[in-house]
Parts: C-alpha cells; sequence; structure tokens
C-alpha cells in the first residue's frame, strides 16, 4: 500500500483575473457556450497552453526523438478535430480557445441537434442521457474525437431515445422555426423602410421654411441701425 494520490490542479487562473476586457470576454464565452463556472474556460486555456508550448520546443527539436514526438502529437490533434490532415506541427500555435471548446461533448451533442441549446445538452450530458461508442458520458468537458463523434447518440435504455418525445429536435420544427425567423426579419425590414421614408419626405419641407424665414429677419435687423446713424450725424454737421 503507498500512500494516497495527491490532487493537484489541473489548470492555471490568469494573471491579470480583475481586468475588465477579460471579464467581458469571458462573460460571452460562458454564454456563448453554456459554461457554468470559469473554471472551464481555464481549463481549456491550459489544455490549449500544453500543446502551443510543446509545439514550440518540437519545432527547433531535430533529433529523432523531436521527429518522434511531433508526428505523436499532431496524429493525436488530428483525431481529435483540432488540426487538419496533412497539417505541420506549427498549425497548432494558430489554435484559439474557441477551436478547443467547439471539441467539448458539449458543444458536439448542440452541433448535431440533438439538443435545443447549449444548456440543454449539458442537461441530457449530466441526466446520463449521453453515450459516446456505447460508453455513458457525464462530463460536459470531455474532448471528443471525430471517430466518437460519429459514434455519438443517445442511450438505448434513455427516454430520449424515441423520436417522439417531445424534447427532441425534429427537422420539420427547425424549418418552421427558421420560417419564423426570415419573416420576422422581413418585418422589421419593411417598418424600417416605412420610417426612413417618411423621414425623407418630412425633412425637405422643415428646409424650406426655414430658409425662407431666415433671410427677412436679417434684412430687418440690418435696416434699423442704418436710419438711427444718419440721425445720429446729422446734427453734428450743423454744430
Amino acid at each position: 500500500m503507498g500512500d494516497p494520490r495527491k490532487f493537484r490542479k489541473t489548470y492555471s487562473t490568469p494573471v491579470h483575473p480583475w481586468n475588465k476586457a477579460t471579464i467581458e470576454e469571458e462573460r460571452k464565452v460562458m454564454r456563448d457556450y453554456g459554461l457554468s463556472k470559469k473554471q472551464e474556460i481555464f481549463k481549456a486555456n491550459s489544455f490549449l497552453k500544453k500543446y502551443k508550448d510543446l509545439a514550440k520546443r518540437l519545432i527547433a527539436d531535430n533529433t529523432q526523438q523531436g521527429q518522434k514526438e511531433k508526428a505523436q502529437i499532431t496524429e493525436k490533434l488530428q483525431k481529435l478535430g483540432l488540426i487538419q490532415p496533412g497539417a505541420e506541427l506549427g498549425s497548432v500555435l494558430g489554435l484559439l480557445l474557441k477551436d478547443v471548446l467547439e471539441r467539448r461533448l458539449q458543444s458536439v451533442v448542440f452541433r448535431k441537434s440533438l439538443a435545443r441549446s447549449m444548456k440543454q445538452a449539458r442537461q441530457f450530458i449530466t441526466h446520463r442521457h449521453v453515450s459516446v461508442a456505447g460508453k455513458e458520458i457525464t462530463s460536459p468537458a470531455y474532448i471528443t474525437s471525430l471517430s466518437e463523434e460519429a459514434q455519438l447518440g443517445f442511450k438505448e435504455k434513455s427516454s430520449l431515445a424515441s423520436e417522439t418525445h417531445p424534447e427532441r429536435v425534429s427537422e420539420e420544427k427547425e424549418i418552421h422555426k427558421e420560417a419564423e425567423e426570415v419573416r420576422e426579419h422581413i418585418a422589421k425590414a419593411t417598418v424600417t423602410d416605412a420610417t426612413v421614408n417618411k423621414e425623407t419626405v418630412t425633412k425637405p419641407t422643415i428646409k424650406e421654411s426655414s430658409e425662407k424665414v431666415v433671410p427677412v429677419e436679417k434684412s430687418e435687423q440690418k435696416e434699423v441701425p442704418t436710419e438711427k446713424t444718419t440721425e445720429s450725424k446729422e446734427p453734428t454737421k450743423e454744430e
């Protein structure tokens, strides 16, 4: 019997956590990908940083062991769908946080139209409805490979396995929603065009009325001081 394993952090926090720009960006990422905690962002950043550091080190390594590690890392990232097949190790440096978040099980379930939203996809996973290659996975942050993505679906014993379940997303419902969105967009566009046309019709009348009134007021103001100056100059000449 050995000592119990010591659990350590699998992520690193940002150096400046109270920066306003980073806080707003983290909120947007959490809203877009249905994340519950910022630790999930930190874990994805640490995962990305680990492979970027390995790529920087191995690009300059021309030894036999370095070439072997390059092939292993590129093969692994290609299986995960983070880089394209045939890409070089330098393409790892161009990866972003969104590329890692798109390979999470939660995102893949939503992209495959198995859930209506990111939050619902998270709920299905945590409630043990989703299986990957016949295995039940309850972690929304699980990084799925391309081969596992093809074998993703609901469990056979789950109530969501039947297509008649009310929470299942059907193609007819999606088409109906898209049609409604298009109708709303067209209605808004027609309303804005009508308001713009009204403004263009009313604005010239206001300009014409203002131009007619302004020169009359200026001419009346100029005539008054000229009469006063002539009357003031005449008595000075007689004296």
